[in-house]
Order: structure tokens, then sequence, then C-alpha cells
């Protein structure tokens, strides 16, 4: 019941699926590598957290009544 004896197997899928397996045992940093996981790894999380910061300071939302700005004021 659970043979599938007339699938036929293409040799291009079989080599692509084993290529993208085994892809981290042809790896090598370049210069190309170096530089997308130093964007991806360090100066994208860095832009993110620092634009969250600016956010989470600028805009309070705790406790704020009906008619009250969200702004916070910085010359309090």
């Amino acid at each position: 019941m659970g043979e599938h004896g007339a699938v036929k197997t293409d040799p291009a899928i079989e080599r692509f699926n084993r290529m993208r397996e085994e892809a981290y045992k042809n790896f090598r940093w370049t210069r190309t590598t170096v530089r997308t996981a130093v964007l991806g790894f360090i100066v994208f999380p860095g832009l993110l957290y620092g634009l969250s910061q600016v956010g989470y300071r600028r805009w309070d939302w705790i406790a704020r009544r009906k008619g009250e700005p969200l702004r916070v004021s910085t010359h309090d």
C-alpha cells in the first residue's frame, strides 16, 4: 500500500537536492560572504535596535487618558 514503484526519479532534481543539503561543505569566506554576514548579523539588527529605542523614548503609551498626548515631553 505504501509502495510507489511508478514514480521516476529525475537526476537533475536529485543532484540539486544533494548540492543544497551539502552546501556547508563547500562554503568559503569571501569578500561577498563577509559583507553579507556583517550586514545581516551586525548592521541590520543594530539599526533595528537603534530605531526601536528612538521610538520607545518618543512615545509613552502607559497611563494615557483620552485627549492626552502620547508624545513624551522633553522639558519636564
